[in-house]
């Protein structure tokens, strides 16, 4: 129950809002850092699997290098499925969470 308070009208009003929360479908697609690819292949890899831009490639790339792992995408298990399949075949490590 969520709660209103209109005090320029001098009313209290209690609303039901129903909110469907589908949050708990979206998963993460994380790429995690290793010791033999490069950043030109890794940077590539995210061009044309994960259809990032240059410079949106270019920062996960950074981020899976110094901070171990990143998140290059977002959705529904089935929508990040075939890109966590494609990135594995490339040879990086990723995982759908």
């Amino acid at each position: 129950m969520v709660h209103f308070n209109f005090p320029e009208i001098g009313t209290h009003q209690e609303v039901d809002i129903d909110i469907q929360m589908e949050a708990e479908d979206i998963k993460d697609l994380i790429v995690y850092n290793d010791e033999f690819n490069s950043f030109e292949f890794v940077i590539d890899c995210f061009v044309k699997v994960c259809k990032h831009n240059k410079i949106q490639a270019e920062q996960c790339t950074l981020l899976v290098h110094y901070k171990g792992s990143c998140i290059v995408k977002r959705g529904t298990f089935e929508e990040l499925e075939s890109t966590c399949v494609a990135l594995l075949d490339k040879g990086l490590t990723a995982k759908i969470e």
